[in-house]
């Protein structure tokens, strides 16, 4: 077994529990005991517990003061409950299986279930989060296959700058109403912790100064014949955590740094639960969901309206929800408070905040003033009158890089281009990036995508051999993947590279 000793201080009371380890893990069910920090709530457990985080696939187990060297924690999401320990200051011992051994109540063939790059990944990442401390990395902690890691021994000198990306100031807000804006800065993500934090999830509208959520809210729900009200209280009742979603504007450029775009962990009520207890007449075939769209001043930039339609089957396999909370708290007022609906997959422009009426329509609905003005930026064929002509306003799978670190390694300056993976539905098998036209595509060293949404990290080591502009861009290798975005260049980003 390779134990990592805690550097801490183990808190003088912690919240423990245990379960029967299935069958499937060796021996016959034995009991398995676990431990987290003190002063965490069974709530904040259940909820961190619940996100589907994409760190890493690999094996580090997590021990408290009184642990079973067996257990192997929640199944597949192990991967959350390290990052919540590491979050909490836990004290924590983190031990991995041998590659080359098993011990008692572990099948011998465990190792043929775990890959050495899963292996190594994994506790590299542990050790280091132990040996760094528990705070932000300032360097994340990448970790290639074994053998490939090129940065062993060398030296964060910095990042590079991305170049020609406007000059508007990250993770602050800026302007009011519909010309208000926040650009959340993706330079600092880490696959540590992939949420963005509230106060920093890009705003691509800010709240109008004539909304007054304080009140008493409710969304008028149903047809507009029989409509019946929704009280928040009805909502807050029925909230439940529903996980990480990311969330992309379909106007993210690069004139903002591509900062319209973020990741939060989201409460709410699926709407599939609303509309399964409505009485829906067979011509109602799609649904309006409209939000608070009034506001003080005239915008010399954006069309008033908040509104979407979607078919009834669109809302369902989405997963669409009415979010009152995220990251553990109430919707603030320029994210949407008190209520915003997040369609899974979706275009931000679909997410309609400040939600105040949900209408059942048919098949003659008119497409919305949100829907024509976003219309290209959805990738529609033209600007259809009618909702129904409307192709779903779904991310493809698209990725970009959004940090080139500096390092010396040895006597040579070498750099490490970290990047995001987001969108689409199908698992990538391949990606590939160039630094310039006339190059060939090469695959990406290192990338691991556990899921469409949120977003996977990858890296890649990089050699240039002269100083000057270089276009960084990626494309995804497997041919069926449907790459709109990524096929024209729209992520590619630049950089000036003077040491070599």
């Amino acid at each position: 077994m390779l134990v990592v000793p805690s550097l801490l201080t183990p808190p003088a009371r912690a919240p423990s529990g245990s379960f029967r380890t299935p069958r499937e893990w060796g021996g016959a069910g034995e009991l398995a005991k676990w431990s987290l920090p003190s002063g965490t709530s069974s709530n904040q457990i259940g909820i961190r517990l619940r996100r589907r985080s994409p760190l890493w696939r690999g094996p580090p187990l997590i021990i408290g003061p009184s642990f079973h060297r067996n257990f192997r924690p929640f199944s597949d999401r192990r991967r959350t409950a390290l990052r919540f320990a590491i979050s909490r200051s836990a004290h924590i011992m983190l031990v991995a299986p041998s590659i080359s051994q098993s011990g008692p109540g572990m099948p011998h063939d465990f190792k043929a279930k775990l890959t050495r790059r899963e292996w190594f990944s994994a506790s590299i990442l542990a050790s280091g989060a132990l040996l760094l401390g528990f705070g932000r990395f300032a360097w994340p902690l990448f970790v290639p296959s074994p053998g490939k890691d090129s940065f062993a021994g060398g030296k964060a000198l910095g990042a590079v700058g991305f170049v020609g990306e406007g000059q508007s100031p990250m993770d602050t807000l800026l302007g009011t109403e519909l010309e208000g804006r926040l650009y959340t800065d993706l330079s600092t993500l880490t696959p540590t912790d992939p949420i963005t934090p509230t106060e920093k999830f890009y705003v691509r509208t800010r709240a109008s100064q004539l909304l007054d959520h304080q009140n008493l809210w409710s969304i008028r729900f149903g047809s507009h014949a029989q409509p019946t009200n929704l009280t928040l209280e009805d909502l807050r009742r029925d909230t439940k955590p529903l996980g990480l979603h990311l969330m992309e504007c379909a106007g993210n450029t690069r004139e903002g740094h591509f900062g319209l775009i973020s990741v939060a962990d989201w409460a709410g009520v699926p709407l599939s639960k609303l509309l399964d207890a409505a009485q829906i007449g067979a011509r109602a075939t799609r649904v309006l969901v409209s939000g608070f769209d009034t506001y003080a001043t005239r915008s010399v930039s954006s069309i008033p309206g908040a509104s979407w339609i979607f078919s009834l089957d669109e809302l369902r396999t989405s997963g669409a929800f009415l979010a009152t909370e995220m990251n553990g708290q109430p919707l603030t007022r320029d994210r949407g408070a008190p209520v915003r609906l997040v369609v899974p997959g979706w275009y931000g422009c679909a997410c309609i905040k400040w939600v105040n009426e949900i209408t059942l329509v048919n098949d003659t609905a008119e497409a919305t003033s949100q829907m024509q003005e976003f219309a290209m930026r959805t990738h529609q064929r033209g600007v259809p009158k009618l909702a129904r002509d409307y192709e779903p306003a779904t991310m493809d799978q698209a990725a970009m890089p959004i940090r080139v670190e500096k390092w010396l390694v040895g006597e040579r300056i070498k750099y490490r281009v970290v990047g995001i993976l987001w969108g689409g539905s199908r698992l990538v098998k391949a990606l590939g990036i160039r630094f310039n036209p006339e190059e060939d595509y090469v695959p990406v060293d290192y990338f691991h995508q556990t899921g469409n949404d949120p977003w996977s990290f990858w890296t890649h080591s990089w050699a240039p051999q002269k100083p000057g502009r270089y276009m960084i861009r990626l494309r995804v290798v497997d041919p069926p993947i449907q790459t709109r975005r990524l096929d024209v260049g729209f992520y590619l980003r630049t950089v000036e590279i003077r040491d070599v």
